[in-house]
């Protein structure tokens, strides 16, 4: 089956139609700039025009930088704050008359990567953790999402994680890789410590400097880089969305 995943970042909006049974995407990814403000019905209307780009008739999954319960926003690190309490699943449905579900684009991200990337048919306890302007993780435990995961905003040396390890963070501070990595390090180590992880695997934007940084690493974890990169929210939301199969169990 072939679903349309639309990845909504704080910077852009973009999507590609996904094989689910291969992960593949069916065509070069589209891309928007994301609106700003960022308000819900600016939003809603970007990724409509996102989903008539591929004249898409389908179910539609699409990954959102929020906290997401039963398809309401709950949260708004990085976005408007206008999103909580907004059922963002209803309004893309009357958008688009499709059969839409949104959730956390960090998880989005973890459900490609176990399905198709470095997590697959990996058992036990499997954190992703997305490097980039924040920190995204996804948790899984033998392969089922616990979904909205705020892993990234746990308290490090008496501050909010992100504000250290983030990938903004190193750009911010012109730390060098050797630095930021002993950061990342610390942070992976607190995470550790209270999950005791099978396999740690690193994603985001960051990933695809993994070996600038990995050396610094002394977690006793198994930890490696994403297979998936950019495209894991796009495949990931995807494989979300209502199927014919679970849209018959509603």
């Amino acid at each position: 089956m072939d679903v349309l995943g639309i990845d909504i970042g704080g910077t852009g909006i973009k999507g590609a139609p996904v094989n689910l049974e291969t992960g593949q995407l069916l065509s070069k990814r589209h891309r928007i700039l994301t609106p700003q403000p960022a308000t819900p019905e600016a939003v809603i209307e970007t990724a409509t025009a996102l989903v008539k780009y591929f004249n898409w008739k389908g179910p539609i999954g699409c990954g959102f930088p929020a906290v997401i319960k039963q398809g309401v926003v709950h949260t708004a690190s990085n976005i408007d704050a206008s999103w909580i309490g907004v059922s963002a699943e209803n309004m893309m449905k009357q958008a688009t008359g499709l059969p839409v579900t949104f959730l956390n684009d960090a998880d989005a991200a973890g459900l490609a990567e176990m399905h198709f990337g470095a997590g697959k048919d990996h058992k036990g306890v499997v954190i992703i953790v997305t490097l980039g302007t924040g920190i995204g993780t996804s948790l899984f435990i033998n392969g089922v999402l616990v979904p909205n995961t705020e892993l990234g905003h746990i308290e490090l040396e008496g501050k909010d994680a992100e504000l250290a390890a983030a990938d903004s963070a190193r750009t911010k501070k012109e730390l060098s890789w050797k630095k930021w990595g002993v950061q990342v390090n610390t942070y992976l180590l607190a995470l550790e410590a209270l999950l005791w992880p099978d396999l740690i695997i690193i994603g985001g934007g960051a990933s695809k400097k993994y070996d600038r940084f990995f050396p610094q690493f002394t977690v006793n974890t198994p930890t490696v880089p994403a297979q998936l990169r950019n495209e894991a929210g796009t495949i990931g939301a995807a494989l979300a969305a209502p199927t014919v199969e679970t849209l018959g169990n509603r």
